[in-house]
């Protein structure tokens, strides 16, 4: 179902290249045409091979397809990379697909503005559909999986099921479908009025509303230079970064829900924090009274690390060290959970910081009794564990891939290690130093890049769903 999925994509890019003006003789056109082939050939093969499989899916089958089919995914979407002649290797159009896909916006291609259009729309596309997750999509339209459908759905990182009330997975997958079609098409059209033509307005909302951040310009989207169009990215921006089911329920009249999301609120709060500090900063680095200008550039970049979109329209590496640490450290917490943006999710630090000031208070008051509320429920103790765990994970994995990256990379910077690996990891895209906002990962050697590539499918699908396959008893029989 993915492969078909992805198939129906590659035809959609082809279409649209012939409609541009691309012909067979192009080799784009060609690359896609023998992707499509690859794909449909490997769906039938892997239909035939399960023919005699159980319709059912557990807990261990739904994290291995869930983990196999983002690395299948990234594979076959680096193939009309690889076959067509954009000058760069086999490394390069790994990571591009897996950047695409996982919606980083990092990029292995420095011409990557020189692609025939057809190749500029995979790129958008591949965000587009990896906004969601090709899983909730081939899930919203399958409804033979039963119990199986959920596993799938819980198991991938834009949302989970209990964030609805319906019995039905399916219903709940095609909800959030209805909303992101809805999403696009607003900005869609925001950005055509805005001065976008039809293709660069098409390309940019696919990698807005999935806050990917691939751009069809050398400069992204402060090509422009137009106030217009930035203030309609950081609406849209904020709105995907925000808990989808979120406004879903507002949107049925739900109003009480905004009473009882503090996870919203708190990613309001640090955006505004975040802007504010950032508008001093540039303020005292120019010399200049706060304008439009300075707040709308530090809005826009507030907005864009966050969501983890990856958007630019300045050079933050050089702004001053405080307003790059401020970006550092909200590039950590990244948006809501439940939306398209990446990072540790706003929910879990603050459940992680309360977590910490209630050991502090155990430390002088070990019996009193201290229940922890999110969302108007009241957390287990097994709830608050897994997220202080999974913060824990994601550090030392962070950690360890630096010394893999350092090891590999022995000219790289400190910060361009560090930012490198956190740029991917936490599925951000631009970083600081040598992959910075105006610089790309093509110096990187391949081993590094496909590396990288891991990574960016483990930030996706927030560790457990990959790092399952590495396990030798998930692959062992139980009777």
């Amino acid at each position: 179902m993915v492969l078909l999925a992805l198939a129906a994509g590659f035809a959609l890019c082809t279409a649209a290249g012939f409609f541009l003006g691309e012909s067979l003789a192009d080799d784009s056109i060609r690359a896609f045409l023998i992707t499509i082939a690859v794909s449909l050939t490997l769906a039938g093969l892997f239909h035939w091979l399960g023919r005699q499989g159980e319709a059912k899916l557990f807990r261990r089958e739904a994290l291995c397809a869930i983990g196999l089919s983002w690395i299948l995914a990234t594979l076959v979407g680096a193939l009309p990379y690889g076959l067509t002649e954009t000058g760069g290797s086999w490394a390069d159009a790994v990571f591009e697909s897996a950047s695409g896909l996982t919606t980083t916006g990092a990029t292995a291609y420095h011409n990557f503005y020189e692609f025939p259009q057809s190749l500029l729309l995979w790129r958008s596309l591949s965000q587009w559909i990896g906004g969601l997750g090709v899983v909730v999509f081939f899930v919203a339209i399958l409804s033979s999986l039963g119990a199986g459908a959920k596993i799938l759905f819980s198991n991938e990182s834009t949302g989970t099921s209990s964030d609805f009330d319906q019995g039905r997975i399916q219903s709940g997958a095609f909800q959030l479908m209805l909303l992101y079609l809805g999403l696009s098409l607003s900005c869609l059209l925001a950005y055509k009025l805005g001065g976008m033509d039809w293709f660069q307005a098409v390309n940019h909302t696919m990698t807005t509303v999935s806050t990917g951040g691939f751009s069809t310009e050398a400069m992204s989207l402060g090509q422009f230079q137009s106030p217009m169009i930035e203030w309609t990215a950081i609406v849209f921006m904020i709105l995907c970064g925000t808990t989808f089911v979120y406004i879903i329920r507002l949107l049925r009249g739900q109003t009480h829900i905004l009473r009882q999301n503090s996870e919203v609120y708190w990613f309001v709060m640090i955006l505004l924090v975040t802007t504010a500090m950032l508008t001093l900063f540039l303020v005292d680095q120019t010399g200049e009274l706060p304008s439009h200008d300075s707040i709308r550039t530090a809005a826009f970049q507030a907005t864009s690390i966050i969501t983890t979109t990856g958007y630019a329209t300045a050079d933050f590496s050089q702004w001053l060290p405080p307003a790059t640490m401020t970006l550092l450290v909200v590039m950590f917490i990244g948006g809501c959970s439940g939306s398209t943006s990446g990072g540790i999710k706003v929910v879990r630090i603050v459940i992680a910081v309360r977590a910490a000031l209630r050991s502090i208070t155990h430390a002088f008051r070990p019996n009193v009794t201290i229940p922890m509320r999110m969302g108007g429920q009241t957390l287990n103790e097994r709830a608050i564990h897994s997220v202080v765990l999974f913060i824990v994970l994601m550090v030392v994995l962070q950690l360890l891939a630096m010394l893999f990256v350092a090891a590999s990379e022995p000219e790289l910077s400190f910060t361009g290690v560090f930012s490198s690996v956190q740029s991917t990891l936490f599925n951000i895209g631009p970083g600081f130093a040598e992959v910075g906002p105006n610089e790309n990962f093509q110096f990187l050697r391949s081993s590094t890049k496909l590396f990288l590539s891991l990574l960016m499918i483990l930030g996706r699908l927030e560790l457990y769903a990959v790092l399952v396959l590495f396990i030798p008893a998930t692959w062992k029989r139980f009777s």
